[in-house]
């Protein structure tokens, strides 16, 4: 039971861990390399996608629709590619409904190896090759350099205040099991106890009884 515990806790905070990754902003150094819309096919990855609008195709259940896409090459010389979609009013509430903006302001910053114009990408979401699943841009701005120093204020911010929450529940929880269930908990105990001695206690004596025939047996 022990292990089955265990086991059931870490699952749950790693997918915790996941969502809030996965959700949280993030934001990388880089310089565009250029912008571009190809159209897609969504499959099994959609739930990694915004949903369908009314410009989806949609043939023999498969949908496909024109993404947007910024090219980019990270400090480390390594590319990163970025979808460039509307959030709209659902998750993550990002409420991005600018994605035409977007790819515009990415098209004006673009930049080349020799003269690199390095910008912030905020973004959220994994980038998964095997699955091509890209991460969302959410907004772009230009900086001085590679060097700036990006402090996550907002991701502090709200991990804070998830941490607070998830305290404040593990505090009340922990009154309440041991103000109500733990005393319900002895009750049930002490009354098997004292089923189980007054069902020893009967044993005993019809033990005694037998016993007590036994001695009057004739040898």
């Amino acid at each position: 039971m022990v292990y089955v515990k265990w086991i059931f806790w870490g699952t749950f905070w790693v997918l915790v861990a996941a969502f809030f990754h996965y959700t949280l902003p993030k934001r990388d150094i880089v310089y565009i390399t250029g912008v571009e819309i190809k159209m897609e096919q969504f499959g099994e990855n959609s739930i990694f996608w915004a949903a369908p609008d009314t410009g989806a195709n949609i043939t023999d259940g498969v949908v496909k629709r024109d993404v947007r896409f910024i090219d980019t090459v990270k400090t480390n010389g390594r590319v990163k590619v970025y979808r460039n979609e509307d959030t709209g009013w659902g998750w993550p509430p990002y409420f991005k409904l600018d994605s035409s903006n977007l790819q515009a302001e990415a098209r004006n910053l673009t930049s080349t190896e020799s003269e690199p114009n390095w910008v912030v990408v905020r973004y959220y979401g994994w980038r998964m090759s095997a699955m091509s699943i890209f991460p969302n841009a959410v907004s772009v701005h230009k900086v001085d350099g590679p060097d700036v120093r990006l402090i996550p204020w907002l991701n502090i911010v709200i991990l804070t205040i998830v941490g607070a929450v998830f305290w404040a529940i593990y505090v009340r929880w922990r009154r309440f099991r041991i103000a109500r269930i733990d005393p319900a908990m002895e009750e049930v105990n002490q009354s098997f106890e004292a089923a189980g001695d007054s069902l020893a206690e009967g044993r005993g004596r019809f033990r005694n009884w037998l016993d007590s025939w036994k001695s009057k047996t004739p040898k």
